[in-house]
């Protein structure tokens, strides 16, 4: 049960950071070409993974094992760490990630702008 209980907490762990790396490399170097400025500057790019990787590995380490784990089978020595749906949850949700930094990012100001603002800046 225990050992059943760590290879899931590894491979929420591991779905978890992956997610998290994938985005943050393709936001760095996209950012850098488009914009010829990194959105995220070294330093953040740190405390980003210090935050995650430290928040990750407590709330995924943290759950304890529950008997339903025996209920299913084991699985085999050859099995790939990374199956088919961790690959399509880690994929689907950078993507959706993505979508919403980038817009942030490029259309961020133009949202955030209220019709006073806009009035403001046009000198009405």
């Amino acid at each position: 049960m225990w050992g059943r209980n760590v290879y899931d907490s590894i491979s929420k762990f591991l779905q978890f950071q992956l997610t998290v790396n994938i985005v943050a490399v393709i936001v760095a170097f996209t950012g850098a070409c488009i914009t010829q400025d990194s959105p995220l500057k070294a330093v953040q790019m740190l405390w980003v993974n210090l935050i995650m990787d430290t928040f990750a590995s407590l709330a995924l380490a943290t759950e304890p094992p529950s008997e339903s784990l025996l209920l299913r089978k084991p699985y085999g020595r050859n099995k790939p760490l990374i199956s088919r749906t961790m690959m399509k949850n880690i994929l689907g949700h950078a993507v959706y990630q993505l979508t919403l930094i980038f817009t942030l990012l490029f259309v961020g100001e133009k949202l955030g702008q209220t019709r006073c603002s806009a009035h403001k800046q046009l000198g009405c």
